[in-house]
């Protein structure tokens, strides 16, 4: 059995499964359940609507539509699912045809329930309005009779009273009837009044009275479920035309007209019997209202098991979709990949599948040969799956390459920490961010990793140990940063060169550690020629070069360049500048080692550029002087079988076309990886840069939050003192908070994030392959939700 590791995607295995056709939804779904299986599509050229199991699927479709039509009624009810569908499993026919018909009855009730509480809503509504209108144009022909002056007609005599004929000093009714008056009353909404009193005045030119009043109790759309405020009107109007006019304009601002008797006591008892009718809907309402929330809850407590058991079955059907039926066997004949090491434990399962359903017709897996690219499957941990998700979001590896991941779960956050290296944000990374995930908590560790060699913690110094600047020169203690340079005038000269020098010396490793790695590719996929066409040159290139800088910035550390001999004068001139040393290097080489390497790297380019293409040229003329040229393209892989209707072809599967030999194309690609290569080595050593940047940032905005909140108030004395130290000690936290944790951790996070895709990636990690989606309900499931 292969070994599984993170170094390389785990070992996959092309397998041909025989299914029984009564048993192969059972069958499916405990492969579903195991998640190990990513099946292949062996009808590509049917449509989707073509296939076998579309009935099914759309049936399924229908109730999950139901499922998600009771959600959406459980959310507006504000009831909770309480179901625990862990355990949810998919179901034989039978039980898939019970539950559709429990589903259609559930759906049943609440539809009636439904549509009998909108017409109970739309009911209430009109009566409730109606009262409004009733309670409030009684007031309105009160204030009419009181107002009779300020009513005119248009009498052949302008000057004549509206309202004439009345003994209005007695309290005698208003006869309209015999003026020829007429009125309208009902409700509109509050926001058009203003409008909709304007439309009227210029539409009769003045010749009504309008009245109306605010609806204080909150009235319910029962469509939409939304608060309306409106207003209850009466319009007042001499003519029959003016009154159908105004009747027109009210409906077509969305009013609601109700009739009103002119006749008080008629409207009495209107009123009466429109309260008692609101107190029956009251009721009736209410009822229907528990009775629904009663069958929701209810249907709540198994909603989510039937979700999960229709989601499995459509699943299960749209994965038999793909495989093809062999009507002579009675059987179903599906291919997939799966990884090696879980062949035994497939089998296991189909095993146990069929004797679950007491078949005496087995399902059998076959392994196939083949020589298309599998999939690739890297097997995580709770732990390493966020690091291998950094990588797949740059690229799925191909089949079998070195993986970045297993690399990644300790370079990432520590390329970070290096940026953002300080004791006391790394502790507060870790309070508030170890509950997310294990790369926030390897972040926040490494964090205060290199803050203890920073010596940094909040930009205050630790005296843990006795420091190695510190003089006497004879004094011997730990090399630790900042104690004795912190506060000195020349401490930001010093952390400049040692952060600047400290990121040449890690990028330059970890870059050459990623070419090493392309060893370990070359080996397995068996390019012998590359490890000497394309490794060595590289390696050759990079060293002669960065290589001799790390060396130069190690060297330098490690002499003293002011000692003095015992007469006081100076054994050695002052120390060289790399920089400029780099650049003589390459215009006026001024030792032998530095012109051996500079000849060295030059050498590297045109090896790197003509030998590989050449050696392909040479084995593609020796393939063809033995009679192998141009092989067959359409080559098929084919498992036969001489009783199958098929023509003894159960499964066809097309080889990898054998491209002809372009040396003119190799060339071109060698060329382009020579030129990427070269310049690459030069910009990514510079891009490591951002390591320095990004730590002295960070250090020095955490010292201007410190200069600038808390030291000021630290002597400060008194109550006014606590006062002011308290104000401080928020503030510096909230802007630690906001700045240093959150803006530049963010920023931290995404410039170790680059140097990993471009600058590591690049040297060793292709990325062009496709990752393996098994078919599996947990992760189906994750994806719903």
């Amino acid at each position: 059995m292969p070994h599984s590791s993170l170094f390389r995607s785990e070992e996959m295995s092309l397998i041909q499964l025989y299914i029984p056709q009564e048993t192969a939804p059972y069958t499916v779904a405990e492969l579903g359940e195991l998640g190990l299986i990513q099946f292949r599509d062996l009808n590509p050229d049917v449509n989707a609507f073509q296939r076998a199991y579309v009935k099914e699927i759309r049936r399924l479709d229908e109730m999950e539509r139901h499922l998600r039509f009771f959600a959406a009624q459980m959310a507006k009810s504000d009831i909770e699912i309480i179901g625990d569908a862990t355990g949810a499993r998919a179901k034989s026919a039978t039980e898939i045809d019970e539950l559709e018909e429990k589903i259609k009855e559930h759906e049943r009730h609440i539809t009636q329930m439904n549509d009998s509480y909108e017409k109970l809503q739309k009911r209430y509504l009109e009566l409730t309005e109606a009262r409004h209108v009733l309670q409030e144009t009684a007031e309105f022909f009160e204030e009419a009779v009181s107002r009779q002056d300020d009513i005119r007609n248009s009498f052949d005599e302008p000057t004549a009273p509206l309202l004439e004929h009345q003994d209005l000093e007695q309290g005698e009714p208003i006869a309209f009837s015999n003026l020829n008056l007429g009125f309208v009353a009902g409700v509109i909404s509050r926001a058009k009044m203003q409008t909709f009193e304007r439309i009227l005045w210029r539409a009769l030119r003045g010749n009504l009275y309008l009245n109306y009043a605010e609806i204080d109790e909150p009235i319910t759309d029962p469509e939409t479920d939304e608060v309306l405020e409106k207003n209850v009107f009466i319009i007042f109007a001499h003519g029959r035309e003016l009154i159908n006019k105004i009747r027109k304009i009210s409906e077509s601002l969305g009013a609601t007209l109700y009739k009103v008797d002119d006749n008080p006591d008629q409207r009495k008892k209107s009123l009466k019997e429109i309260t008692d009718q609101i107190e029956d809907h009251n009721s009736v309402l209410l009822n229907t209202k528990n009775a629904r929330r009663s069958e929701l809850i209810k249907i709540a407590e198994d909603l989510s098991i039937w979700m999960t058991i229709v989601k499995k079955e459509k699943a299960i059907y749209h994965n038999m979709n793909l495989f093809i039926y062999d009507s002579n066997r009675k059987c179903l004949i599906a291919e997939g990949w799966c990884p090696t090491n879980d062949l035994d434990q497939i089998k296991q399962t189909l095993k146990a599948a069929t004797d679950m359903l007491g078949s005496t017709v087995p399902s059998i897996l076959n392994e196939l040969a083949t020589t298309k690219e599998p999939p690739t499957f890297h097997r995580t941990n709770k732990f390493t799956v966020g690091f291998q998700e950094i990588v797949d979001a740059y690229g799925v590896a191909r089949y079998r390459e070195v993986n970045p991941g297993l690399f990644t779960v300790i370079t990432f956050p520590f390329l970070f920490a290096v940026m953002f290296g300080d004791c006391g944000h790394g502790v507060l990374i870790l309070e508030m961010f170890f509950g997310g995930r294990y790369i926030i908590l390897l972040m926040g560790l490494f964090s205060i990793y290199t803050g203890l060699i920073y010596n940094d913690m909040f930009s205050r110094t630790l005296k843990l140990f006795p420091s190695g600047f510190v003089w006497p020169l004879n004094q011997t203690g730990v090399i630790e940063a900042r104690q004795a340079w912190h506060g000195t005038d020349n401490y930001l000269l010093f952390t400049n060169s040692y952060k600047m020098k400290m990121s040449i010396i890690l990028g330059v490793i970890q870059m050459s550690f990623g070419i090493i790695l392309t060893i370990y590719n070359y080996t397995y996929f068996k390019k012998t020629i590359s490890i000497y066409a394309e490794f060595i040159p590289q390696m050759l290139f990079m060293q002669s070069i960065f290589g001799y800088l790390v060396f130069t910035i190690i060297y330098k550390w490690s002499i003293d360049w002011y000692e003095k001999d015992t007469e006081g004068n100076a054994l050695r001139n002052s120390p060289p500048g790399l920089l400029n040393m780099l650049i003589y290097m390459f215009l006026q080489p001024g030792t032998v080692s530095e012109t051996t390497l500079l000849i060295i790297a030059l050498i590297c380019i045109p090896w790197m550029l003509f030998v590989k293409p050449f050696i392909l040229r040479q084995e593609y003329k020796k393939i063809r002087t033995q009679g192998y040229h141009n092989p067959q393209t359409d080559a098929t892989r084919i498992s036969t079988d001489e009783d199958n209707e098929y023509g003894g072809a159960v499964v066809a599967e097309e080889m990898l076309e054998i491209e002809e030999f372009d040396f003119g194309e190799i060339i071109v690609h060698q060329v382009i990886h020579t030129i990427e290569f070269c310049l690459g080595c030069i910009s990514n050593t510079a891009s490591y840069l951002r390591l320095w940047a990004l730590s002295l940032a960070h250090a020095q905005l955490s010292v201007v939050l410190w200069d600038m909140t808390l030291k000021p108030t630290l002597h400060m004395k008194g109550v006014f003192g606590i006062i002011a130290f308290i104000i401080a000690l928020t503030l510096w936290f909230c802007l630690t908070i906001g700045i240093l944790l959150l803006m530049e951790g963010l920023s931290a996070f995404l410039h170790a994030l680059r140097l990993h895709w471009v600058e590591f990636n690049g040297k060793f990690y292709e990325g062009t392959g496709r990752k393996f989606e098994p078919f599996s309900f947990e992760i189906l499931l994750k994806r719903e939700e």
